[in-house]
């Protein structure tokens, strides 16, 4: 059977599995794959304590392999199934990598369970301000264009590439 042939349930059996093998490696207990448009399957564990990089989710490392893997950055048509709800941070860069669906299995109240409360990042994103005292973001004032200029550069430049 070939990858396009498979159930959304065997992908996500299989990123439940790598999970559970992850815990007994020194990682995270969550697993991802990104399945592109023409089958291919690129996994990804979370390595947050063990290479000491928070952003070192399972959905993330899935996502930067289908990218480096597929030679680009958009993933449209491609899904990505993970064992665990996605984080605020993974569903930022599955949308980012225009990523067409997620499935997942295990919600944000099991992971909760398990010592993993993301609430109060999901909290962060809801519109309350009482919310955001976890991490204030402001900006500052800067004389002229300052601020800009990184992104007149970006217009002046021909030969960028969009995204």
């Amino acid at each position: 059977m070939s990858s396009t042939d498979r159930a959304p349930a065997q992908y996500l059996a299989r990123a439940i599995e790598i999970a559970t093998e992850n815990v007994r490696n020194d990682g995270g207990p969550f697993g991802a794959l990104v399945v592109s448009t023409d089958g291919q399957v690129f996994e990804g564990v979370n390595r947050v304590t063990a290479e000491l990089d928070p952003s070192a989710h399972a959905e993330v490392t899935a996502i930067r392999r289908a990218c480096r893997g597929l030679g680009t950055f958009d993933l449209t048509g491609a899904v990505l199934y993970t064992s665990c709800e996605p984080c605020p941070m993974c569903l930022g860069t599955a949308l980012w990598a225009r990523i067409d669906r997620v499935y997942f299995a295990a919600d944000r109240d099991d992971a909760a369970a398990a010592g993993f409360d993301d609430a109060r990042f999901y909290r962060y994103f809801d519109g309350h301000p009482e919310h955001r005292d976890i991490m204030p973001v402001t900006t500052i004032a800067l004389p002229g264009t300052q601020r800009v200029a990184p992104f007149d550069e970006w217009r002046r430049t021909a030969d960028r590439i969009d995204y």
